[in-house]
């Protein structure tokens, strides 16, 4: 028999087997229709004397990706997930699942909540809930600690990562690894197996990993220490850990129950509505008006001008992408350094045995350099990764004019410079592109692909292209000074050095970013990127800069006194003996008294909730320029800046997000409180003022 091809979930008999299989493009996610007809398929298969066992599949290349986030935020609809696990895991036949590609979240739900796991080499097994800040809701924590113990569980739900097939089956999440790529094929010839053996319902929640009580405690123990410590000021990690205790102390449907009400718990909670946000709006960046239409052009190989930290992290993400790369260096021994920096990065995976060193040696066996700008003659791709200063980029392009094929791809990776002006400097504007990463190259996600007036839509298009090869999160910015990212930072640094100088110390300052969220505070990241970055671009403003505008310069003494941040030993803070943490320098305190009294500032206390205030109400005007100039397409376009590139809390949704949570009302009034003091500085940006006015939010211009 067959039920609909067009149904969500397709039946079908194979002798004494019922295959059911779920098919719902692209994902297999599991909408109410999903969840109807899975439950009435196994009422079926408990109702059909000729029913032996049931196989589960997906069609496509694909089990169960998860949830159906296009529910989300909608009144839920029965079934609910929970009910439906537990009606599979309920049938009196077997219930098999073939897994093939992911089973997340909700899909793997369903495949412990079935009686047997087989796994194909493709599959993917994890439960991400953790990630939209959320926790496993239909028995996942529950079931997966007493499949697996709950160290291996914790480690899933706590990390959202995915566990390949082979290392499913180790971990004992799947009974068997086949060969092949046929879920329905390899699942009848188990399910056969099975039936041929005897094999009788085997039910995950009475399995018996959590037998020895005391190591699993340990184990819960030592999870929510860690946790308390790595997750600071994030709501479900540790409601995760309670549902596994759950999961240890108490018979499974209690467990269950504490399950779905930690659940609730964490539904309820801004951070989900936040993370939620920055998970859409990551989807809606990787698009942009010209990906539509435009085809990207093929790369199949990428030239790296510059070997220095910049050109070694990106030749190091392009290395990770499959790519081949060569890289130019002026003279032999920079080219010898610039290898050494992108070896320094394998050696290190190595040495912390991520990598084996024949991994290694087969990456680099992709790299090569060159002192000869001839040798990008047949790239498809340059990325100009020099010093940032006109004079040198115009000089780099001027060669890559010269050397490249017609039709290759020439990008800056220049963080404020002007990008028209680096493009109207050859005969081919139309294949200048932008591509700004964030340091270091290789770990950062951020990637700000801007736009300039002539580049072509296939060039841009082709760099979306490039970015999701290396696994990056793109941006659309448009041509100004900083572009999103660094021209806001440039404004809410001025706010904390203004903080800093009217009475808050930059320790203070730090610790109230650190407490709302941030890894870092903006001192902190300072000595970590190099006060002289910050202090070669306050150089280049000052002929342009508002004589009338306030000017702190504290940053300017330190740096004069060669004080650039770790690098130097010391900075804002003090490293000695070459220390990753910085501690207080009661030096740059005194520097900081004499600057207010050469400025005539008597000092005054900050609470830290007005240190945040200011910071962030700097931050959103800003960003609401940027929006309302198109430099950003939209707001959500700030908040994946922010959130990948500027270490902006993730689960508040970045800070248009943040803006509309607290109220746009508020943050202009506050702008305008401000302004009494500084109204050159503080200038509502129109575009607040315009959504104000209409009692519109940001998120309305995301749509």
């Amino acid at each position: 028999m067959e039920t609909g091809a067009t149904a969500p979930v397709a039946r079908s008999m194979h002798g004494d087997i019922l295959v059911v299989t779920i098919d719902n493009p692209p994902v297999n996610a599991l909408g109410v229709d999903v969840r109807r007809a899975l439950v009435e398929a196994i009422k079926a298969a408990d109702s059909n004397a000729a029913v032996e066992a049931v196989l589960l599949t997906g069609s496509g290349k694909t089990f169960i990706g998860g949830a159906d986030i296009r529910e989300f935020g909608k009144p839920p609809l029965t079934p609910f997930l929970p009910d439906v696990c537990n009606r599979i895991e309920a049938c009196t036949k077997p219930v098999v699942v073939a897994i093939h590609g992911a089973a997340l979240g909700g899909g793997l739900e369903i495949a412990l909540s079935a009686h047997y796991r087989l796994a194909l080499p493709a599959a993917k097994l994890g439960l991400p809930e953790v990630q939209l800040g959320l926790l496993p809701g239909a028995g996942g924590t529950q079931r997966t600690p007493r499949l697996i113990g709950a160290q291996a569980a914790l480690d899933l739900m706590l990390s959202g990562r995915h566990a390949g097939a082979a290392e499913a089956a180790k971990l004992g999440l799947v009974d068997r690894l086949v060969e092949g790529d046929d879920p329905v094929e390899a699942g009848l010839a188990y399910t056969r197996e099975l039936l041929q053996a005897g094999a009788r319902v085997r039910r995950t929640r009475d399995a018996t990993a959590l037998a020895d009580a005391e190591a699993q405690k340990a184990a819960i123990e030592a999870a929510r220490t860690e946790t308390a410590k790595k997750s600071r000021g994030l709501f479900s990690p540790l409601k995760i850990v309670e549902a596994v205790q759950g999961a240890v102390e108490l018979p499974f449907d209690e467990g269950q129950a504490l399950e779905r009400k930690l659940f609730m718990e964490c539904l309820d909670s801004p951070q989900r509505a936040g993370l939620v946000h920055a998970f859409f709006a990551e989807r809606e960046t990787a698009k942009a008006p010209e990906t539509r239409d435009a085809k990207p052009r093929p790369i199949g190989s990428v030239g790296i001008v510059g070997g220095g930290t910049m050109g070694a992290g990106i030749a190091v993400a392009v290395l990770d992408a499959g790519l081949p790369v060569t890289m130019i260096e002026r003279d032999d021994e920079a080219l010898a350094r610039g290898r050494r920096n992108v070896e320094k990065v394998y050696d290190g995976l190595v040495a912390k045995g991520r990598i084996k060193p024949e991994a290694k040696d087969a990456v680099m066996a992709r790299w090569s350099g060159s002192t000869s700008y001839d040798s990008l003659a047949q790239v498809d791709l340059v990325i100009e990764a020099v010093f940032e200063e006109m004079g040198v980029k115009h000089a780099v392009f001027a060669e890559l004019d010269r050397v490249c094929k017609p039709g290759a791809v020439l990008a800056t990776n220049t963080s404020y410079l002007d990008i028209d002006q680096i493009a109207a400097g050859i005969s081919r504007p139309q294949d200048v592109v932008g591509l700004h990463f964030f340091s270091p190259a290789n770990i950062m996600k951020l990637l700000e692909i801007v736009v300039p007036a002539k580049v072509s839509a296939d060039v841009v298009a082709t760099a979306f292209e490039l970015a999701k090869k290396l696994r990056k999160v793109p941006v659309r910015a448009g041509v100004c000074d900083g572009f999103i990212g660094n021209r806001i930072l440039a404004v809410y640094g001025q706010a904390a050095h203004a903080m800093m100088e009217d009475g808050a110390s930059p320790y203070q300052i730090d610790k109230a970013l650190r407490d709302f969220g941030y890894p870092m505070g903006p001192f902190q990241v300072s000595d970590l990127a190099g006060g002289d970055i910050g202090w070669a671009t306050r150089k280049r403003r000052a002929a342009t800069r508002d004589p009338r505008a306030r000017y702190v310069q504290i940053a300017d003494r330190l740096c004069e006194r060669g004080w650039f941040g770790q690098k130097t030993g010391r900075g804002y803070y003090l490293y000695p003996d070459g220390a990753r943490v910085g501690t207080p320098d009661p030096e740059v305190e005194a520097i900081i008294d004499a600057e207010r009294a050469r400025a005539g500032v008597t000092p005054r206390t900050f609470s830290d909730d007005e240190i945040v205030r200011r910071y962030l109400a700097a931050m959103i005007n800003e960003g609401a320029n940027v929006v309302h100039q198109k430099i950003a397409l939209r707001p959500l376009d700030v908040d994946v800046t922010f959130v990948h590139g500027y270490g902006f809390p993730r689960y508040r949704g970045g800070p248009m997000k943040y803006a509309d949570t607290v109220g746009l009302p508020k943050i202009l009034a506050d702008i305008r409180e401000f302004a009494k003091e500084d109204p050159i500085f503080w200038q509502p940006s129109p575009l607040l003022v315009e959504l104000v006015d209409k009692g519109a939010d940001f998120a309305s211009l995301n749509k």
